[in-house]
């Protein structure tokens, strides 16, 4: 029975790990913390870096530094957002799309 607390997207974060390869770190916020994310995590021998729930019997230890770094990638995904073109998928080939992150990187950046 799966629990009415954890949120779908944490559900299927163990299945969308299963495809990964060559991870350093596993880097999540609390909502991730479920048995089977943090076991596919392990699975890629990666460090978890994943803060416990209050919940836990058996509180997590994590490398904070390695955390709060997380919060800068987090927001950097939050500006590219801001542009439409960016938000919308306008461009048609992986191609174009890519170099458009690129261009649209360079440009905050530069702020």
């Amino acid at each position: 029975m799966r629990s009415a607390w954890a949120r779908p997207s944490s559900r299927r974060a163990a299945d969308l790990l299963a495809g990964a390869e060559g991870a350093g770190n596993g880097l999540a916020d609390k909502a991730y913390d479920i048995d089977a994310v943090v076991a596919a995590v392990e699975a890629l021998g990666a460090q978890v870096v994943i803060p416990s729930k209050k919940n836990r019997l058996v509180q997590r230890v994590i490398d904070r530094n390695l955390y709060r770094d997380r919060n800068k990638v987090e927001r950097f995904f939050s500006r590219l957002k801001q542009f439409r073109r960016l938000a919308t998928c306008y461009d048609k080939t992986a191609s174009s799309f890519l170099a458009m992150i690129h261009f649209i990187s360079a440009l905050i950046w530069l702020r």
